[in-house]
């Protein structure tokens, strides 16, 4: 029993370090936020690697991601201090939608629509293959005497 006990606390020691549950590392938590943030200054990067010549906004805002990281709200969770650049410089500071809310339309709808287009799309197909059936059963010749009355007149005709 204790020996199950020991083996159970070392594999949940391993996960925690490993799935890095119990990081404390404040840089690599500045580079996770900062890497989940655009730079403003309508150059389209990430605001860590931001490498426009004399950008006006990226040293003021890794300046203030740093003041938030060290501030209370840094202690709190990463949404929290993503938030509140939403709230300062709009919803186009993000570098993908925050998953919560209304932003899960944004995680959703592309796949519900690439899914709803798969069924669509062989919904479609399938009508197609059966109005073409229907179509090649109905088209098939009924013989009358008509039919074999033409025929005998171009035999004829068609006789040398």
């Amino acid at each position: 029993m204790l020996r199950r006990a020991l083996s159970l606390l070392l594999v949940a020691t391993l996960g925690l370090v490993l799935l890095g549950a119990g990081e404390q590392d404040p840089s690599a938590r500045f580079g996770r936020v900062g890497h989940n943030m655009m730079c403003v200054c309508g150059c389209s990067q990430i605001l860590l690697e931001c490498n426009h010549v004399g950008c006006p906004d990226s040293e003021r805002m890794i300046g203030e991601l740093k003041d938030q990281l060290a501030g209370p709200s840094g202690a709190g969770a990463d949404s929290l201090i993503l938030n509140w650049f939403v709230a300062k410089y709009g919803a186009s500071v993000l570098a993908a939608p925050i998953r919560g809310g209304f932003d899960n339309v944004a995680w959703i709808v592309p796949v519900a629509m690439f899914i709803l287009s798969i069924f669509g799309t062989a919904i479609l197909i399938k009508l197609w293959t059966q109005r073409r059936r229907t179509a090649l059963v109905g088209a098939t010749p009924v013989p009358s005497r008509a039919n074999d009355e033409l025929r005998a007149r171009i035999r004829r005709e068609t006789e040398y």
